[in-house]
């Protein structure tokens, strides 16, 4: 039997059969749309361009060399210029793919999974548990993420951690409200009431049952908001709350190429391409896992 035959068996013999059939069914739809394939191109170059910095940059990304400030892509050896300090704009963007991850990778693994504990918690148990909590997401989200995040770097001071906290401190809200939410349409569903039957404790019932039915929102949810993440990231770096100089920080090579954009428009723009790219990059992927995982989309 080939692999593919196994895969697509309408009977499978085993739950690994069944689920790596639901996966190789899910991969075939997400490869028939093709802005969901460029979007995952995007974030696939973006891995191996921090992954391989070293080797693919053409110069040191911190390496003062006045000799070569300002110069045009193309020029000098610069394939996207230099800046007013001489170093590589192509360097200084490959290892700033680093820094982009590097925070995108912490507030991944600290927002969804805080406001996931808080949207589940919250509508399994409702009353008063669902009234505090939610009242406390609503007081985070009426404020603006970046201004929120601005007050929470001003008070903990500049740094590339700091402003990881202070992203993740207003991310997690819209994660809380979509757990909630698919709690409410589960909490009273009979296979619930059959664990709840067998002895099952709420501990168990909602790490067991409840969280992973709200996985799949939560991952679109959380690919979507990547985007987001990055914006803030770089919102922050240019203002200088975020990481500091020398660090090739995409939003700090902006803010300290903004005062030549009239005569030497790449010192800011190259940078802002980066961000913009990588941004439509994480939109698109997104798009393409919502029509995945979401059921209803998969239905159709």
């Amino acid at each position: 039997m080939s692999a593919t035959t196994w895969l697509r068996d309408p009977n499978p013999r085993s739950r690994l059969q069944a689920r790596a059939g639901q996966a190789w069914l899910g991969w075939l739809r997400f490869a028939r749309n093709p802005l969901a394939m460029t979007g995952l191109v995007i974030v696939l170059a973006l891995l191996f361009a921090a992954a391989a910095a070293p080797l693919i940059a053409t110069h040191d990304p911190v390496a003062q060399e006045l000799a070569g400030r300002l110069q045009p892509p193309g020029s000098g050896g610069y394939l996207l210029g230099s800046d007013e300090f001489g170093r590589d704009i192509w360097s200084r963007l490959v290892f700033g793919a680093r820094i982009t991850l590097y925070i995108v990778a912490l507030v991944t693994v600290t927002a969804p999974v805080f406001g996931l504990i808080i949207g589940t918690v919250s509508g399994y148990f409702g009353g008063w548990v669902d009234t505090v909590l939610m009242r406390v997401t609503d007081i985070f989200l009426a404020f603006p993420r970046l201004i929120l995040a601005l007050a929470f770097v001003a008070a903990l001071g500049p740094g590339i951690e700091n402003a990881v906290l202070a992203i993740a401190l207003t991310a997690w809200p819209p994660y809380a409200r979509v757990a909630r939410a698919e709690t409410l349409t589960v909490r009273n569903s009979d296979y619930i009431a059959a664990v709840r039957l067998q002895g099952a404790g709420p501990g168990r019932i909602i790490l067991g049952h409840v969280m992973p039915m709200c996985l799949p929102s939560v991952i679109i949810r959380v690919t979507l908001d990547m985007a987001g993440i990055i914006l803030t990231a770089a919102g922050l770096g240019f203002l200088g709350l975020g990481a500091q100089p020398p660090l090739p920080e995409w939003g700090l090579m902006i803010s300290s190429g903004r005062k030549f954009l009239f005569d030497q428009w790449w010192v800011a723009t190259m940078p802002g391409l980066a961000i913009f790219i990588v941004s439509l990059g994480f939109n698109l992927l997104g798009d393409g896992l919502r029509d995945v995982l979401d059921p209803r989309s998969a239905s159709r």
